[in-house]
Order: structure tokens, then C-alpha cells, then sequence
């Protein structure tokens, strides 16, 4: 037994949105044997462009049942069926969002007829109601009204039903461990299947091929399928768009983000919304106190004159001051990691020399913050990281030169090197940005080994498991 369902709304995401209008028709496989349609009091304003869409307003659905007035005819008219709509997932999850606010849990089957119909009816350049049925000849009246929908919804099921082997496909989509009901509507299950479980960037894009999302994984098929189970609005809205999804291998996690920052400010797509605006910079600084103890601190960095570093993150400011602390011996209470306190107590710094109990002198002190901020300026800026390949035959680099995000690169690992003239060929230009500032300074602190200078020397990508260097 099915039941074919279709719903208007207010059109406010999914978590928002409240019914306007409902139609179900009770099918057998063969004829409709109960039909219920109802304009439903959504208890709020309807907008004026869902009211030019649909032709509801305020004033059709003042006096209609409130949906806790007709939950009761939902539950019973579903009852043992499985629920089929035209992109079932959105009909679905209003009603099953609608009725918890109820505190009623709502569970069934469910078959996509836009699914369906890319199953067993291939090769239309659409699969929107509408031209589905214009290609079809079905006759579709009143659309965008919840009966003239679902009529027509019942029409298409039943020449799905005919078409040969729709048993097989039927019984496929039901399966509990088929993913057909998890996938967007308008994506072709061989079109995830194709993905691979590695490391990269993937694009969803439109009926139109136009990208509307990037993401980066370390298992692109694993990361795809998460957006699919994820009941936000914006991912919901996001699965609904997507026809297609293409993919970039990067071999490593490091040159996914790096390769994601730089699509995303290439495209702009819709739904990316970290990354499009301006990365808050943070400086960090030294100033001496009342006593003559020299600091070291961080700041917004409108606020501070000349930094000696800037980072994106407060998490890497404290972080990059951690390792000043480690490398130089310095007080943790000095250099802002802990504030308000007597002496200093880090869980991880513990070789403070006593700088916050009077036991060691200001000029020995100050000495030691010498060395880091001179450290801290000649630091080299010039790099290579060796990452992983894309194949166990390749090496991946990443080239910073002058303190800038300069590309990267895959190069065999058969490949003798000699001199940088060698790598460039294999180099793909990249431009800097805050944001792949913000990604490489964050990897460089937690990665300090991975990192080769390029003064007199370069990594042999010859031997996969280590760095030897060669000067010329």
C-alpha cells in the first residue's frame, strides 16, 4: 500500500517551514482507495512570494484546521503504506518536523518518485514535476496546489509501476541498506558510487553544472554521504539542488584545505559560506612593563602598529607562543598564556626558569625574550613541504617563498632532483590569501619537521620516508 503525498509551505527552510496545504491519496498499486486534501492554518504569515508561487494567502487558510487538529487523519491515513512524494525527502521531513513540534514521532517508508524516475525512465534532460509530465503526458492541473501535485504524482507512479523490471528497482529502493533514499533526488547513484575514499576536494553542482558547493575530505565518499544524512536546512536545501558531484584527488589533508580555499574564492559558490569573508588577522607583539619584564602577546591587529607575526586564529597565536615558551624557556604568565595568576602553572610549559616568583633576575630573562623576537624575524621563510602523493608512486610539495603560499605540486618519486629549476615544471601557481596563510601557519606549527628551506637546499622525493638534502 503506498500513500502519494504532496504539501505546500511557508517556505521557511525545513526546520521553519509550516504546512499550508496537504494532499494524500491512499494507493493500491492499481486504483485510489481514499483521498484527503486539506488547506492547513500554518499559525503564521504566509510570505508574498510563496503566495505568488501558490496562490494561498492569510486569508484562504484564517479559518482551515491547525495541523494538531488534522494529525490524527495523517497518522491514520498512512498507516502501514509507504510514503511516495516527488523529492520525497523535503514532503517527508516538514511533516516529520511538523509533528514532533506535536511530540509525534513519525516513521515510514518512502520512495522518490524523481528517483524513480531517473532509474526507469533515463535520459530527460529534467526531472522536475512539471516537465516529467509535460515529457510524459500526464496531465498536470492546478501546480504549485497540493492536489493538483500529488494527482498528477500518482499518475507518474503508475507508469512507473508498468515499466519493466520496476519490481526489481522497487524492492532495491526499499532495501534498509540501500542508500537510493539517502542520495539527493536528481543524483544518479553511479555517479557516488564513482567516488573514490581518498583524500581531496569534490564539487556539487546543479542540473545546470554549475558548482554550488566545495569540500574537502580525507575520505571524499564518506564526506559526500555525511552531507546526505545531515536534517539542516542548509544541507537539505543543498542535496535538493545537487545533479552532480566531480572530485580533485590531493593525496594529503594539507593540500585539500589549500586546494579548497582557493576553489571557493575562484567559484563562490551558493552554499559556501566559511572562507567568503575577510579572516579576522591577529598580530603578535612585545612591550615592556613598569617593572622592565618584556612580554610577549597577541592582539586584533588594527590594534597593534607593526607586528612581529600575524596569524588568523587566536588558536594559533597561542600555540606559536607555547612554542616560543618550549624553545626559549619562557613564563607562560609573560607571554599571556595564562592571565590573572601569581606564577605560572602550564599543563605543558614546566621549564620556566622563575621569572613569576622572584627567584630569577629581569635581565636574564629579558635576554632569552631577545633571542625569540630576533628568532622570531630572521625566522626562514622560504620552504618546501613534503606531503603525501595522490598513488604510492608520488611525492606531493607545497612551495612557500618569501613567506607567501607560492603552489604546489606532484612529482614522481623516481624523479631525480638536482636543483629547484627541477620541481618548477611540476608546479601548479597558487595565489596567497589570509586564508591560506591562516592553513599553512597553522600545519607549520604542528608540523615543524616536514618543513625544508630552500636556501642550498631541497628534499629528495626519491626516498619516500625521509628528507635527505643537497646543497648546490
Amino acid at each position: 500500500m503506498y500513500t502519494i503525498i504532496d504539501i505546500e509551505t511557508t517556505g521557511n527552510g525545513i526546520k521553519g517551514n509550516k504546512i499550508t496545504e496537504i494532499a494524500i491519496f491512499k494507493f493500491d498499486g492499481e486504483r485510489i482507495i481514499e483521498e484527503y486534501t486539506s488547506l492547513v492554518n500554518p499559525e503564521c504569515e504566509i510570505p508574498y512570494f510563496i503566495t505568488g508561487l501558490t496562490g494561498i494567502d492569510n486569508a484562504m487558510v484564517r479559518d482551515a484546521p491547525t495541523l494538531d487538529e488534522i494529525a490524527s487523519k495523517i497518522l491514520e491515513i498512512t498507516k502501514d503504506s509507504i510514503f511516495v512524494a516527488h523529492s520525497v525527502n523535503f514532503d517527508y521531513n516538514v511533516i516529520k518536523n511538523e509533528l514532533k513540534t506535536l511530540g509525534i514521532d513519525f516513521i515510514r517508508k518512502k520512495l522518490c518518485t524523481v528517483r524513480l524516475s531517473r532509474k526507469l525512465f533515463p535520459g530527460y534532460h529534467s526531472y522536475s514535476l512539471g516537465k516529467l509530465c509535460a515529457a510524459l503526458n500526464i496531465p498536470l492541473k492546478d501546480r504549485h496546489r497540493a492536489k493538483g501535485d500529488a494527482q498528477a504524482t500518482v499518475l507518474l507512479f503508475q507508469k512507473l509501476l508498468q515499466v519493466e523490471g520496476a519490481a526489481t528497482v522497487f524492492k532495491s529502493f526499499l532495501n534498509a541498506r540501500s542508500q537510493e533514499t539517502t542520495l539527493p533526488p536528481s543524483l544518479p547513484k553511479a555517479i557516488y558510487d564513482k567516488l573514490p575514499e581518498e583524500p581531496g576536494i569534490y564539487y556539487f553542482k546543479d542540473e545546470k553544472g554549475r558548482i554550488i558547493y566545495i569540500g574537502k575530505a580525507k575520505n571524499i565518499k564518506k564526506r559526500v554521504l555525511s552531507h546526505f544524512y545531515d536534517k539542516a536546512t542548509k544541507e537539505i536545501s543543498l542535496c535538493n539542488e545537487t545533479a552532480h558531484i566531480d572530485y580533485e584527488l590531493s593525496g594529503n589533508e594539507l593540500l585539500a584545505l589549500l586546494m579548497e580555499s582557493t576553489a571557493i574564492k575562484h567559484h563562490y559558490p551558493k552554499f559556501n559560506r566559511a572562507q567568503k569573508k575577510t579572516a579576522q588577522a591577529y598580530g603578535i607583539f612585545s612591550y615592556e612593563d613598569r617593572r622592565g619584564i618584556k612580554h610577549i602577546a597577541f592582539n586584533k591587529v588594527k590594534a597593534i602598529p607593526n607586528p612581529l607575526v600575524t596569524m588568523y586564529n587566536q588558536a594559533d597565536c597561542r600555540s606559536y607562543l607555547e612554542e616560543l615558551c618550549i624553545a626559549f624557556a619562557l613564563c607562560p604568565k609573560y607571554c599571556h598564556l595564562q592571565e590573572n595568576v601569581a606564577a605560572c602553572s602550564h599543563f605543558r610549559i614546566n621549564d620556566c626558569k622563575g621569572i613569576c616568583r622572584d627567584t630569577e633576575t629581569i635581565t636574564s630573562y629579558n635576554s632569552r625574550v631577545v633571542e625569540a623576537l630576533e628568532a622570531m624575524e630572521t625566522k626562514e621563510e622560504n620552504y618546501l613541504i613534503k606531503e603525501k602523493g595522490r598513488d604510492a608512486l608520488e611525492d606531493a610539495f607545497i612551495w612557500i617563498q618569501n613567506g607567501m603560499y607560492c603552489g604546489y605540486g606532484f612529482i614522481d618519486k623516481q624523479t631525480t632532483i638536482g636543483s629547484f629549476a627541477d620541481i618548477e615544471p611540476f608546479r601548479t601557481a597558487q595565489k596567497d590569501t589570509l586564508d591560506t596563510q591562516r592553513i599553512l601557519r597553522s600545519y607549520m606549527l604542528k608540523n615543524p619537521e616536514k618543513l625544508v628551506p630552500l636556501k642550498g637546499a631541497i628534499p629528495n622525493f626519491q626516498t619516500p620516508d625521509t628528507l635527505s638534502m643537497f646543497s648546490f
